[in-house]
């Protein structure tokens, strides 16, 4: 998918799901309960307890590559050398923690959009002189939402998508703040915990129609 696809398309869905996935087979079911929920932006993190996550980035980008709704990407990509496996195994978009213009530099070369996370006027003109068009406000929930208008005050230009305590009761706020999309994880995924793939589903639908209703 070309990068301008992929922000366009995140733009319009707002919606990217943060994996964290203990294993292979537990991710998989995890991906597989967040899609049917209706979210189609999947970030899979480079922190798994057992298995590997490009192996894993690479699976489903083959399991999903007939459906263009679904964007896979990867996530706590923390190198220029994780970055380019992870591009090279089917992610769409790279998103990290932090900030490594070398990692944005490598992501620009391969025309794949990057994500670095930011919590300072300073990395995010370091980020935008770099090439990235959104950038993650990380965590999100130290910031708070305020943090894109203190953010967009001075830049106004920026483009940006918090991550980090994102849950139902609060998206509608960082979208009424200005998001560009927002990411979500745990409070998605929880009950990956417990081996209830259905409640995943379910949350991911609330999700959905939460940020339905705040763009509204």
């Amino acid at each position: 998918m070309k990068k301008e696809q992929v922000l366009s398309k995140m733009k319009k869905d707002c919606l990217v799901a943060v994996v964290r996935a203990k294993n292979l087979e537990q991710g998989e079911k995890v991906v597989d309960a967040i899609i049917a929920g209706g979210i189609n932006f999947i970030e899979i993190t480079m922190t798994m307890d057992e298995g590997n996550p490009i192996e894993f980035i690479a699976k489903m980008s083959e399991k999903y590559k007939s459906n263009e709704d679904v964007v896979i990407g990867a996530g706590t990509v923390l190198d220029p050398e994780t970055a380019r496996a992870a591009i090279l195994a089917g992610a769409n978009y790279v998103v990290s923690p932090g900030l490594n213009v070398d990692t944005i530099k490598l992501c620009n070369r391969y025309r794949v959009p990057m994500l670095p996370g930011v919590m300072t006027p300073t990395e995010a003109i370091t980020a935008l002189e770099a090439g990235c068009d959104i950038i993650k406000i990380f965590p999100g929930n130290i910031m708070g939402p305020s943090a894109i208008s203190s953010f967009k005050g001075p830049l106004p230009q920026g483009d940006f998508m918090p991550s980090g305590g994102v849950d139902v009761d609060n998206v509608d706020k960082w979208i009424k703040a200005g998001a560009y999309a927002v990411g979500t994880g745990s409070s998605l995924t929880q009950g990956a915990k417990t081996g209830d793939f259905a409640a995943i589903t379910a949350k991911a639908k609330e999700f959905v129609e939460a940020v339905a209703a705040a763009r509204k």
